[in-house]
């Protein structure tokens, strides 16, 4: 699997850039408008500006990097393929195994976290050239694409799944 992480990045990266805003409109009088507040505005939460297309990249690759280290256990993983006499051609049992894991994990994370962040923001980056940065009836967020690809995915795994079993149950009768 290229993308490790899944879509969990992209929902950390926008959960936090709009927890700022979150946090000064509830400490700040509802008339006041201060620098913070207008910085928070213009440069985290206004989807079509640059600064805000470019640390959300940045976030989506950092929190890549961050969850799937949370989450792939390369020792764990060399030990059940150990434990279930499963092994990789060319590498040894136990501790190689879990090197080369790590070390494929590390060459595949990267283009797993670009090709996240570029999906999350290109419907960003499209509205900052059209300059229609009020728009937000835009239809298909990043996020949105990527839950709906992975479903489908899912969907299509699941299907072959029933259509193999079944193959199999007319197969050994």
């Amino acid at each position: 699997k290229v993308n490790q992480a899944g879509v969990i990045p992209v929902i950390f990266a926008s959960s936090l850039l709009y927890l700022p805003d979150l946090v000064s409109r509830l400490v700040s009088s509802s008339n006041s408008n201060s620098g913070w507040q207008r910085f928070i505005q213009t440069y985290l939460v206004n989807q079509s500006n640059w600064f805000h297309i470019a640390l959300y990249f940045l976030l989506i690759i950092f929190f890549t990097y961050f969850y799937v280290s949370i989450t792939f256990n390369p020792e764990e993983r060399a030990e059940d393929m150990k434990k279930f006499n499963g092994f990789i051609p060319g590498i040894r049992p136990g501790r190689p195994t879990a090197e080369y894991l790590q070390f494929v994990l590390s060459r595949i994370t990267l283009p797993g976290s670009i090709y996240l962040g570029i999906i999350a923001i290109l419907p960003n980056f499209f509205l900052s050239l059209t300059g229609d940065a009020n728009n937000n009836n835009f239809p298909f967020g990043g996020t949105s694409v990527l839950i709906m690809v992975g479903v489908g995915l899912d969907t299509v795994k699941q299907i072959e799944s029933q259509l193999m079993q079944r193959n199999y149950e007319g197969f050994l009768r």
